[in-house]
């Protein structure tokens, strides 16, 4: 803290010279004609599990008009057109496991991980209202048109009035507070996202008390705590259920052991948000979930994210690093400068601990296999918002874990897409490509079915019939790109570490004025070999101030010699690059 004058010192005089300039960002403007057109594409047909080539979509307002053959379909006059051909048009994917009340970063489940010392979890909770849009424009440019919150405050209500009336905002499926037969500490008392009943009139109360509100399914956290049996609560996840479907409305359950999954299944559930994850699923509980109709999202990675967080052993996806919250994202490795008193435990020693027993992990994959071949309706989520589970950028990791599990391209493509607006009851406007439907469609290069790889960076997306493109939807700002830089490196990922630079940036020692470094290739040389080298790399921000297009951050590193290094670092940014840093140390 004693530091902070000289950083607010430096700031005034960089304020006054006369180089300095505010930089500012503009949105993108859709002048687009009502009609748009893509004409000669290869159509991924969710429906039938086909490519069709040579396929002309005529999109009006927010809807598909029609789809069919280039050579028999005609353009209408005055549309829009984009040539498609060579490329591939999907549906745009739904990411059917959020919750926008958690951020995704290391201070937002107090319940879990208690660091309110450092970072009051009110803080956490402002982060996420206050950046609702810039979360939005994330799960777009991730090419996730549609997003389901399975549980969260009644606040989750005016969010969803919110986005699905904005343009530039995913379409969302919501439900109010999960209604759950365990309270856990520290969250938020005001406006709960987790009410705790004790009787089936309770819950049967909680669920009418949603119903103004209109949510569009209603949840149960069916936790058993140990040394109960799963009977001691089911009559509160029957009343539950049976007061939902008496009001038209689906049900979703978090139940991950085998025996509460059958329990809540044979109730009457209608979607399950976790795997099974204590035991292999047998025949009779296949055959239960097919009977049922039951739909199945196994939610393979969310624990990895706690894992990583928990250890500070991180190997962070490009694509994490690219389209996450930066600021999150940035929070995860704050463990390595958090006393361990305060923290309660010592991140070192988990390392050697199985946070994540094999066995479990084996058994969601082995279910999620079983699911799929017995042909129960798999959906994709991620649980996105808990610690280590980035918002939008998460959803290629879980797919990529659902393909290692043995699921086809194609099939996971399906459990994005039309799986996931059946097992919602929301297939007549969404899920495929059709007359009809809402236009959210992806124009993609590759082929996903070939190559799931070209779900990683999509470039152009249709949303409700506008198209947008996602370098547009993500403007970096200066203190965007000089936190992504600060990723990368305590990622020790060099790539993710010199993408904000422009090819001629500059590095300077303030107080002598001489150049220590001249283009990314130098940077390159520098800090591949350090990042090799120093295993337990970290650079903590210990304030920053942002003026126009100049950021300022105090900074201390360890993990590079005995004792920690301080400097303050000045960024000049240009042209969404970062060309200058001068370092005062």
């Amino acid at each position: 803290m004693k530091k902070f004058p000289l950083l607010w010192a430096v700031a005034l005089v960089i304020y006054a010279l006369p180089g300095y300039t505010q930089s500012t960002t503009t949105s993108p403007v859709n002048n687009a004609s009502s009609t748009l057109c893509i004409t000669h594409a290869n159509l991924i047909d969710v429906s039938s599990s086909k490519t069709l080539a040579d396929q002309t979509i005529i999109i009006e307002h927010d809807r598909i008009l029609a789809t069919g053959p280039s050579k028999k379909l005609k353009v209408p006059a005055g549309a829009t057109i984009i040539d498609a051909t060579g490329k591939y048009v999907m549906p745009g994917m739904t990411d059917a496991h959020i919750h926008f009340f958690q951020t995704g970063g290391l201070y937002t489940r107090p319940d879990g991980l208690n660091l309110q010392a450092v970072y009051p979890y009110e803080k956490d909770q402002l982060w996420a209202k206050e950046h609702l849009s810039d979360l939005m424009a994330r799960y777009l440019a991730c090419g996730i048109t549609t997003v389901v919150d399975v549980g969260g405050p009644f606040s989750n209500f005016t969010i969803r009035d919110k986005v699905n009336a904005d343009p530039r905002a995913t379409n969302a499926w919501v439900t109010g507070p999960l209604i759950s037969t365990y309270l856990p500490p520290n969250l938020d008392k005001k406006d709960p996202p987790i009410v705790k009943v004790t009787t089936p009139e309770e819950a049967r109360e909680l669920v009418k008390k949603q119903l103004p509100y209109k949510p569009d399914f209603i949840k149960i956290w069916y936790i058993v705590l140990p040394g109960m049996p799963a009977e001691s609560t089911l009559q509160i996840v029957k009343a539950t259920i049976e007061e939902s479907h008496a009001h038209g409305l689906k049900v979703a359950v978090h139940a991950t052991e085998y025996e509460t999954a059958k329990l809540a299944v044979t109730a009457g559930a209608d979607i399950l948000v976790h795997s099974v994850d204590d035991k292999e699923l047998d025949d009779d509980m296949l055959q239960l979930l097919k009977n049922k109709h039951t739909v199945y999202i196994p939610t393979l990675t969310v624990m990895h994210g706690y894992k990583r967080a928990f250890t500070q052993q991180f190997d962070f996806p490009m694509h994490d690093l690219k389209y996450g919250d930066p600021f999150m994202l940035g929070t995860l490795t704050d463990l390595q400068h958090i006393d361990k008193s305060v923290a309660g435990f010592e991140y070192k020693t988990l390392r050697t601990r199985h946070i994540i027993p094999s066995k479990e992990d084996t058994v969601m994959h082995t279910n999620l296999r079983l699911a799929e071949q017995a042909g129960i309706n798999v959906v994709a989520g991620t649980d996105a918002g808990n610690i280590g589970t980035l918002h939008a950028s998460s959803f290629f990791t879980e797919l990529q874990a659902m393909q290692q599990s043995g699921l086809s391209n194609r099939e996971i493509i399906r459990s994005a897409t039309i799986n996931a607006a059946k097992g919602f009851g929301k297939d007549k406007d969404y899920g495929s490509i059709e007359k009809g439907k809402i236009a959210d469609l992806l124009l993609l290069e590759k082929d996903p079915t070939q190559d799931l790889n070209a779900l990683a960076d999509i470039q152009t997306i249709i949303h409700r019939g506008v198209q947008l493109q996602a370098k547009e939807l993500l403007t970096p700002t200066p203190a965007i790109l000089v936190q992504q830089q600060l990723n990368g490196y305590n990622a020790r990922n060099i790539d993710a570490f010199l993408a904000p630079y422009s090819d001629s940036t500059s590095i300077y020692d303030q107080a002598s004025g001489k150049l220590l470094m001249q283009g990314k290739e130098q940077m390159r040389q520098r800090y591949a070999a350090m990042f090799e080298k120093a295993k337990e790399l970290h650079c903590q921000l210990v304030n920053r101030i942002v003026m126009g297009n100049t950021v300022i951050d105090h900074e201390r590193v360890t993990g590079v010699g005995e004792k920690p290094m301080e400097a303050v670092a000045v960024y000049t940014v240009e042209n969404d690059k970062i060309v200058k840093v001068s370092f005062i140390h």
